[in-house]
């Protein structure tokens, strides 16, 4: 098998795309894992950000702030909108912010302005100011998604009507609505939910968005980003590069540049289901229509369209040995198929090139 310490600065998963070329079976695990102990091999939870399979293992730890304007329903929080905040102790001033600050009669709420400092962002969000400032952050690519602590936002945010007035308390929308339509217009609602759609918020620069209702607040979408109509981002997720979205980017997933999730496609996420590994796709990768996976893939990797790779998928590998999927979580240069005639998921190494993206639409 050689030196089990050159395996190991290889890194656990190259180490098994070894095995798959050569044909060789992985063995020596009493080896493996002493090299793990010594912290030679690394352990799933020191994974890369971009391409291991779980939560980064060093959150930010400084400090953040903004000036805003925060909606209430009497003493309750709805929605904090933060135009220009930092990452920093001290606030970057907003001239003109205070015009914002009104009485709204026919939504019965109240605009006003805040201060919110954030001292430690490895530390959970204490109220809902704090979880909108860190939303806040992700969509205005201050910081990457898994890079600080999102642990328990929902139980900080507060279950709003979000419409085409700003957002008011679900209690309220019947007689909203009666005001509305007594004074000739029409009361519109967007959605029922903890989380608003980002660009009611935040517009980043050099991206697409073909439908607002797809992208939430906290979605990271980096410079070339196109999310098309079927293509949906979550909070605390999104693109490192320039990429093609028309499938599903779950809480918590980072895609790497030059990458396409295909139209139906979908990555898995923790937010329910029992996952609790996070999922990373290298850059260059193809996720092909309707296929999705529950675990990372490296660099330059392909899904065909149609297949599903679960944590938990039996794959056959070149020399006859059949593992979980799993076992590949962000190893490069690999094509998941199904084979047409067993139906059973195959691994191979990739050879050639999928196309990559198209220029001309980024």
């Amino acid at each position: 098998m050689g030196n089990p310490v050159v395996l190991a600065e290889q890194g656990l998963p190259d180490v098994l795309l070894g095995a798959i070329r050569s044909g060789c079976r992985l063995g020596l695990p009493s080896v493996l894992a002493r090299l793990r102990a010594e912290r030679k091999v690394p352990s799933a939870r020191e994974c890369s950000r971009h391409y291991g399979s779980v939560v980064d293992k060093d959150l930010l730890d400084g400090p953040a702030s903004a000036f805003g304007l925060a909606t209430y329903s009497g003493e309750t929080l709805l929605d904090v909108w933060y135009p220009d905040p930092t990452l920093g102790s001290t606030p970057i001033d907003i001239p003109g912010l205070d015009a914002g600050a009104v009485h709204d009669e026919l939504r019965g709420v109240t605009v006003r302005g805040i201060r919110t400092e954030i001292s430690d962002l490895s530390l959970p969000p204490v109220d809902g100011a704090d979880a909108y400032l860190r939303l806040h952050l992700l969509s205005h690519r201050l910081v990457t998604p898994r890079s600080i602590n999102m642990d328990g936002i929902f139980g900080k945010l507060e279950l709003v009507a979000w419409t085409n007035l700003g957002p008011i308390p679900v209690e309220r929308v019947s007689e909203v609505r009666l005001r509305t339509r007594a004074r000739g217009n029409q009361l519109t609602i967007f959605g029922l939910d903890r989380f608003p759609r980002m660009v009611d918020y935040v517009a980043p620069g050099d991206v697409r968005i073909a439908d607002a209702d797809r992208v939430r607040l906290g979605a990271h979408l980096a410079p070339g980003t196109v999310v098309m109509h079927e293509g949906f981002v979550n909070f605390n997720s999104g693109t490192l590069g320039t990429s093609m979205v028309e499938g599903r980017i779950s809480a918590g997933v980072i895609v790497g540049a030059g990458s396409d999730i295909g139209g139906g496609a979908s990555i898995m996420g923790t937010l329910s289901g029992g996952g609790k590994e996070m999922i990373s796709v290298g850059s260059e990768c193809l996720i092909g229509a309707n296929a999705g996976i529950g675990v990372s893939l490296g660099d330059h990797c392909v899904v065909e369209a149609g297949l599903y790779v679960t944590a938990g998928s039996k794959v056959l590998l070149p020399d006859g040995e059949v593992v979980k999927a799993s076992a590949l979580s962000g190893a490069h240069d690999l094509l998941f198929r199904r084979n047409s005639v067993t139906g059973g998921i195959e691994a191979v190494k990739r050879t050639g090139s999928w196309g990559g993206l198209n220029a001309a639409l980024h």
